[in-house]
């Protein structure tokens, strides 16, 4: 049986952006973007079929709210993330998971360990997404479940916000922020979700879109770029203190369309939530019931 994803893979650009861009964040993104990328983890944990004494890894765990969540239901939970600071503050938060730095695309589990593997925002933070589906297919046992959340493009106008304040401030992306290779990507869209569980070799695979609105406070929003959270973080953190600044009132402009008559925000979102089957010996390639 292997206990890993074989040979040794490069880290693309992308990786090692993403890296730096998360490096020592956790307690900066709990108090921000946490509560945002907290709010499908119900969903995602039922894609998956969690549930009391279900064995199930949470890839990217971040600060450990799927985790977290997987553990109340009674599940046998195992986390991981490629930050380390993230995983000491899920290993904290969660102390009867067990918690591990290990990153996408090479896991150090064995084939077939989980029952359920369950990834929250965890693909947008890749560099090859289909290698790693691949691995994340290769911990989990036949008639196991994969569910995934993603960010859907065209982005929903509250999450787009802090992007056009930086635009509205003359900011570009530098270059030493890769995108994604174009070869390694796929339409954030439903079909394209799907159709990439589909490569994975993943059966019953569905996609659904997920919308609500984020309530938060221009103070708590802005915190995470101002702390150097995230890619747009880093643009901001990269442009010193005076474009910084700019960038800062551009998004107080903007930010008034999403303010409410308490002086809060109101962002809407959408995101993706898929999930799909490993088949295996004696498994129907499609269709079938859906593993508990």
């Amino acid at each position: 049986m292997s206990t890993g994803g074989g040979g040794a893979v490069l880290r693309t650009p992308f990786d090692e952006s993403e890296r730096r861009a998360w490096a020592g964040s956790a307690a900066a993104y709990e108090a921000g973007f946490g509560r945002l990328c907290a709010y499908p983890v119900p969903q995602l944990l039922d894609a998956a079929g969690v549930a009391a004494g279900v064995r199930v890894l949470d890839v990217g765990t971040g600060t450990g709210s799927a985790a977290a969540a997987a553990g109340a239901r009674g599940a046998r939970v195992v986390a991981v993330d490629a930050e380390p600071d993230m995983a000491r503050h899920a290993a904290r938060a969660v102390p009867d998971a067990s918690v591990h730095v290990a990153a996408l695309p090479q896991l150090p589990y064995a084939d077939g360990q989980f029952d359920a593997v369950v990834g929250n925002f965890v693909l947008n933070h890749v560099g090859r997404p289909r290698v790693a589906l691949d691995e994340l297919r290769r911990v989990t046992r036949p008639g196991g479940r994969i569910a995934l959340t993603l960010w859907a493009a065209p982005a929903a106008p509250g999450q787009a916000l802090l992007g056009r304040a930086v635009q509205a401030a003359g900011v570009s992306r530098p270059p030493s922020l890769p995108a994604l290779a174009p070869e390694d990507d796929f339409p954030r869209t439903e079909d394209g979700l799907v159709g990439l569980l589909r490569g994975a070799g993943l059966t019953d695979a569905v996609c659904r879109l997920l919308s609500w609105d984020h309530r938060t406070t221009p103070q708590e929003w802005w915190s995470g770029p101002a702390a150097g959270v995230a890619t747009v973080g880093r643009i901001v953190r990269s442009q010193g203190a005076a474009v910084a600044e700019r960038i800062r009132q551009q998004f107080t402009v903007l930010a008034q369309e999403f303010t409410d008559v308490e002086g809060g925000l109101v962002l809407p979102h959408t995101a993706l939530l898929a999930s799909g089957r490993v088949a295996g010996p004696g498994l129907p390639s499609c269709g079938g019931p859906r593993v508990p």
